[in-house]
């Protein structure tokens, strides 16, 4: 199992710590916030798409893989305020052990997808963030600047709506200037509709869209085999996920899995 980390948000400070904090009532500047949403690894089924592919333990592992390294990449991001929405509220103290110290942990809260997408990027904003965006954690070699463009613009107030696009149709990061709760009420989850359907809401409402470069998302062993076949070409990819993945076809646990037609 992949190593959790030796300590986490909360957590009392060193002196260097507090040496660092502004000092005499100044502030730092109000950045954009990221949030990516994750269910805890060890709080049900995961990656329940691989299952049939890879044991529901290795497909916990791989997913926890997936996470921690999406994570640390959003910590390297100095331009965003990072948060950790999570779900089930019970896993608050399992996911602190995952997230780096920086990182704010949301429990998700809502009936559905679209209820909890809605209320996190609403209290972002409410915060007086200067732009909020949820992102997913399956697709693991996303650049990260993509992200940061996303921020960027939000930042500057040039758009009220930014989309990354996934190839099968729905969204790895969507961002918002203001709450928009249209692009998330009844929307149909998990199918190669939602993209088309919130950019037309997007459109109705007159909203100023910027569409990023699409990207994949790992949910499948095809998409399995595309990640090991594009890091393998690439000499590299997101630490864990890289040697985690790496492992599983030098044992033989995936062999030849099948490319997508």
């Amino acid at each position: 199992m992949p190593p959790r980390r030796s300590s986490g948000p909360g957590e009392p400070g060193t002196l260097l710590d507090y040496a660092r904090r502004p000092c005499g009532g100044l502030r730092e500047p109000v950045k954009p916030a990221v949030e990516v949403m994750a269910k805890a690894p060890d709080f049900g089924p995961v990656k329940s798409r691989l299952h049939g592919t890879l044991t529901p333990e290795r497909a916990t592992d791989l997913y926890r893989c997936f996470l921690m390294d999406r994570l640390d990449a959003l910590a390297e991001l100095g331009q965003v305020a990072p948060v950790l929405a999570f779900t089930p509220p019970e896993a608050r103290e399992s996911l602190a052990s995952l997230a780096p110290r920086d990182f704010r942990l949301v429990a998700q809260r809502g009936a559905d997808l679209g209820a909890r997408l809605d209320n996190l990027l609403r209290d972002l904003l409410d915060q007086g963030h200067p732009g909020a965006m949820a992102i997913d954690s399956d697709s693991p070699t996303l650049p990260i600047s993509y992200v940061a463009q996303a921020a960027a613009r939000l930042e500057a107030g040039a758009v009220d709506l930014v989309l990354g696009p996934c190839e099968d149709g729905g969204y790895y990061l969507i961002g918002l200037g203001a709450p928009q709760p249209a692009l998330f009420a009844d929307m149909p989850w998990s199918t190669d509709r939602v993209l088309a359907l919130t950019v037309e809401r997007a459109r109705a409402l007159g909203l100023r869209t910027h569409l990023l470069a699409p990207w994949f998302d790992v949910d499948t062993a095809s998409d399995l085999g595309r990640l090991h076949r594009e890091m393998t070409a690439a000499g590299g990819g997101p630490a864990r996920t890289f040697v985690f993945v790496s492992d599983l076809y030098r044992r033989g646990v995936l062999t030849g899995t099948p490319a997508p037609p």
